[in-house]
């Protein structure tokens, strides 16, 4: 069936109320409209449910014994599994400061009690339409994941480079105190920093020597050939700055922009660090790998000539020591 245009047959909806007949009369008006309704009496089952199955909608009664709404909610939002699933929530409360309350929990939408079974039903609408398009993005990204990582498939020697970096770039963020969004930008921007590679020649990327003039220029292209991939998607808006610019150099000698100073962003700054320590440490068809005191050296030396950021080479060594006192058991 449709609501408005948007075809809500077999749209899953989880609906939380520990009154039995509220459930009841909410399960009806949606199973009308073709959606497939499951229940919970309490916070607890809700939660247990959301992270079990798959839904495009919770309907989160506010007040409950137990764990509120308003709880549930913030628990939802919290969770990597759950934290882009839209939730109503559904409160006889008429107070702004309720509303306020829901917001900051995380709530996408507010139905009053007693509820309009048209206005159930459109907002109901709105947010089946937004957890499609959600999960659209999720489905294009996932693709654009796997097609990097079979990028990396063709050279032995790159394999796991994109993990890896994302892996590094992860922790200078943590060094640097950024909050968790931007680690979350870090580690996709890691993941999809080389993707435009896929506009490369396999003759140029697995060449076991130096690079000539001409190859050189085609490899410099990689940037903007994966900032047009991922352009297109809105997902990915504040991750396109990392993978246009992560070899952009604070003095300006970079490349696609030849961008300088604080012109060169800070998220591109981090994974162009994380990149160049990988590519020194790791074996690659044109070098051997570097030792860890040499591959340190190097990042030094770049950082007082100015072809990287001074703090966040600083930031990288950090980790590096603190790893390694994990390692040998030192650490405080």
């Amino acid at each position: 069936m449709f609501l408005d245009g948007i075809n809500t047959q077999g749209a899953r909806v989880l609906v939380v109320d520990d009154n039995a007949m509220n459930r009841e009369i909410i399960a009806d008006n949606l199973e009308q409209a073709g959606c497939d309704v499951v229940q919970a009496e309490n916070g607890e089952d809700a939660l247990r449910l959301a992270r079990d199955q798959l839904f495009d909608l919770v309907l989160l009664d506010v007040m409950m014994p137990g764990l509120s709404g308003y709880q549930v909610c913030e628990r939802l939002k919290s969770d990597e599994r759950t934290s882009l699933l839209p939730v109503v929530m559904i409160t006889a409360l008429d107070k702004h400061e309720a509303k306020i309350e829901g917001i900051a929990a995380g709530a996408d939408d507010f139905i009053h009690k007693p509820f309009d079974r048209q206005e159930l039903l459109l907002r109901a609408k709105a947010c089946i339409r937004l957890k499609r398009l959600t999960d659209e993005l999720e489905t294009a990204e996932a693709v654009l994941l796997s097609l990097s990582s079979a990028i990396e498939a063709k050279d032995a020697y790159t394999e796991g480079h994109a993990e890896r970096v994302a892996h590094y770039a992860v922790q200078i963020g943590k060094q640097l105190d950024l909050p968790p969004e931007a680690l979350r930008r870090l580690r996709l921007g890691g993941l999809l920093h080389d993707i435009g590679k896929i506009g490369v020649p396999e003759a140029v990327l697995n060449k076991p020597g130096a690079l000539d003039d001409a190859e050189w220029q085609i490899m410099k292209k990689h940037p903007m050939m994966g900032y047009k991939i991922c352009e297109p998607l809105r997902s990915l808006r504040d991750v396109l700055p990392m993978i246009r610019s992560h070899h952009e150099r604070p003095n300006g000698t970079g490349y696609p922009d030849a961008l300088a100073g604080e012109n060169v962003p800070l998220e591109a700054r981090i994974v162009g660090v994380a990149d160049i320590y990988d590519a020194l440490a790791t074996t690659r068809s044109y070098k051997r790998a570097f030792s860890r005191d040499r591959c340190i050296e190097i990042l030094r030396e770049d950082a007082a000539a100015g072809r990287l950021d001074p703090n966040v080479v600083e930031a990288f060594l950090a980790y590096l020591a603190e790893r390694d006192s994990r390692k040998t058991g030192t650490a405080d």
